[in-house]
């Protein structure tokens, strides 16, 4: 059973997040989007998609550290492990709840307004329900982790690190608080699924933008509202005039 959950499974679930990239990318190129839903409502999506994604970036972050750098360095320079549990808390907190306040902004409005839900797909559905079931074990285990301190850098991140090495080591997995293996398998389960949903778009990044001679603006004149316009990025040296050949 340990080897089906802890080998078996996280496997699958890297093999189909980077399998499916790949094949999303090569039939669906112009589904690899967002599916923007502002032209519906701006308001709370102002809101609440800074506060998702900035938040986001910060667990992100946190996860790299947690996971990726062995507690032997972090004190090899000095980082003991108290200091480190106070900061991993501290931050993890603040990142946690701007992105649950961000992401319950997000479905209040995927929920509320009609237009937005009837643009939901079941995949996005399924996607939410992931996201929701990943951020609320993992906020648990880091509040939890404030009064019963438990270090996963001992068990949940070796065995993380020995899926890279070829060398798993489910044991050390099968070891951790059942929230802890709850929120990583849930974490796996939305990884599986990424490459199928609009979760894609981050790894899309609008660099064209930086090499195009033009860019797409709206006019601001209220008689050509909905028109669009190019503007040069550079200004073209003027041609010399012609002659004409009657001079």
């Amino acid at each position: 059973m340990n080897s089906l959950l802890w080998i078996t499974i996280p496997y699958i679930a890297f093999a189909s997040f980077i399998v499916g990239h790949v094949w999303r990318y090569r039939t669906d190129q112009f589904g690899w989007t967002t599916r923007s839903s502002q032209i519906h409502e701006s308001r709370l999506l102002r809101m609440g998609s800074p506060l998702f994604h900035f938040g986001l970036l910060g667990v992100f972050g946190g996860h790299v550290m947690g996971l990726l750098i062995p507690e032997t360095w972090t004190a090899a320079v000095g980082i003991s492990e108290h200091t480190y549990h106070l900061m991993s808390i501290t931050m993890g907190s603040l990142a946690g709840f701007a992105v649950v306040a961000g992401l319950g902004i997000l479905l209040y409005r995927r929920i509320t307004v009609p237009a937005v839900r009837r643009a939901t797909t079941r995949n996005d559905k399924l996607m939410y329900l992931l996201l929701v079931g990943a951020l609320a074990t993992g906020m648990l285990n880091t509040m939890t982790n404030v009064f019963a301190v438990y270090n996963y850098r001992e068990t949940v991140s070796p065995w993380f690190r020995s899926l890279f090495s070829l060398h798993p080591a489910p044991e050390l997995m099968a070891g951790a608080p059942w929230m802890f293996q709850l929120h990583v398998l849930v974490v796996l389960a939305l990884l599986a699924c990424w490459p199928y949903t609009r979760l894609v778009h981050a790894f899309s990044a609008p660099i064209g933008y930086m090499v195009r001679p033009y860019v797409v603006y709206r006019s601001r004149d209220p008689h050509r509202q909905g028109s669009h316009r190019y503007a040069k990025a550079w200004v073209e040296p003027e041609a010399p005039p012609k002659r004409s050949r009657w001079v």
